[in-house]
């Protein structure tokens, strides 16, 4: 009797071990089991995984026999780690199959007990599919990325030829309408009150005759830029005499706005290859953009700094400052900080972009540091280059009128 249960229980045990060993085999994830690296067990699945023909050829063989070099190196140092518990039993990687075709895989490692022996069972999986799937996945999400900022670059185009068409319609308006009152004007002048009106008319007439020409120059220029068709007209130039002469030319300007303008400097001259026009312009758009933003009684400083391979060219205020949000798209084309319609500075946007594309054209770099509520600095680094010795050193000697009235353009956004 007690031999036919233990023959019962033997038939019954094979029946379980054979289902067992169906249904492993029918996994479509490849099964191994080794002890110190030596094969116990590999299921048909895994074979077809690795391009093997017949897994029982591997029975008694090392697992690193069949890994590339790379892969060799990454799980013996995975079963060592595991073995410390200190690292994920569960890693991706990916497999040179015996036909040289490479796949992804993902493995998971278990300590496992066969026949009397403590080992590791690897349950490997081919997520090549899955990969192609991820990958498929980033790209759809990169080309909405790329779409959503086309939309977003497209909005700011139509926001900002809108705002442009308001900033060409307000000038243009108080100029003819400052036409019309000149005309009536000019009949009856009679006495020295009447002529003080009259230049106060002219005043407002040029002056927004100079924000239009701005803003043409200013669009002209970008669109030049992004079709590469502007230039800059390198010269040997006394960079430091440049900067100063402008900061001269517009102190008595800034000092009738109650904002006191210093000019500071670690060297006197400091030979470079530069547009000195192009500079005007960068260090005026600087200067005008802080004036806009300083109050009475604030100050702007214009420092220079020599580090032997470039120079430093700082414009430092002490206005309202920009917040830390808008920091990172103050020299974004067509952007504003104050995009409100009610806004308090007017300007279209572009001139901080336009002064950025000016100094990257002379291979140097700007940045912008500001806390809100107390300034904003403008930090340009410019190479220190020369033309050749050819080339004769420039000196910065525009007519006055033309710098005056370089300095009504640049500074027509800024009402009396």
């Amino acid at each position: 009797m007690v031999i036919c249960y233990y023959e019962i229980t033997q038939i019954r045990l094979a029946k379980v071990e054979e289902r067992n060993r169906l249904l492993v085999e029918a996994l479509p994830d490849g099964i191994c089991i080794h002890v110190k690296g030596e094969i116990l067990y590999m299921n048909s699945a895994l074979a077809d995984i690795m391009g093997i023909d017949n897994p029982n050829d591997f029975i008694g063989k090392r697992v690193t026999e069949y890994l590339d070099e790379d892969l060799n190196k990454i799980v013996k140092k995975h079963l060592v780690d595991m073995k410390k518990g200190e690292t994920p039993r569960i890693f991706e990687e990916k497999l040179t199959r015996r036909d040289g075709k490479e796949i992804d895989i993902e493995v998971c490692d278990t300590f496992y007990e066969y026949d009397g022996k403590f080992g590791i069972l690897s349950i490997i999986r081919d997520i090549s599919e899955r990969k192609r799937a991820e990958q498929l996945q980033r790209r759809v999400e990169e080309e909405e990325r790329q779409l959503k900022e086309a939309k977003e670059y497209e909005r700011l185009r139509n926001e900002f030829f809108a705002n442009l068409s308001h900033e060409f319609k307000t000038p243009l308006n108080l100029i003819f309408s400052t036409v019309q009152v000149l005309n009536i004007k000019l009949k009856n002048i009679v006495d020295q009150q009447e002529k003080e009106k009259v230049n106060q008319y002219i005043k407002i007439l040029k002056q927004n005759a100079h924000r239009l020409l701005r803003l043409i120059n200013n669009l002209i220029d970008i669109t030049k830029i992004d079709s590469n068709y502007f230039s800059i007209d390198l010269q040997n130039c006394n960079i430091v005499s440049v900067v100063e002469d402008i900061t001269l030319s517009v102190a008595e300007y800034i000092e009738n706005k109650d904002v006191e303008i210093i000019f500071d400097t670690d060297i006197e001259e400091k030979i470079i290859s530069c547009d000195p026009d192009k500079i005007e312009r960068i260090i005026l758009n600087l200067i005008s953009n802080s004036l806009k933003f300083t109050e009475a009684g604030g100050t702007i400083k214009i420092d220079i700094h020599d580090k032997e391979e470039t120079i430093v060219i700082s414009v430092k205020d002490t206005g309202i400052g920009i917040p830390k949000n808008k920091l990172n798209v103050i020299f974004n084309r067509f952007a504003q900080v104050d995009k409100s319609t009610t806004r308090n500075h007017e300007g279209s946007g572009i001139g901080l972009s336009l002064a950025k594309s000016l100094v990257e054209m002379h291979e140097g770099i700007i940045e912008v540091k500001s806390e809100y509520g107390k300034g904003t600095e403008f930090i340009i680094e410019l190479p220190v280059k020369l033309l050749n010795e050819k080339s004769k050193v420039e000196k910065n000697n525009n007519i006055k009128q033309d710098k005056v009235e370089r300095i009504h353009i640049e500074f027509s956004d800024i009402y009396e």
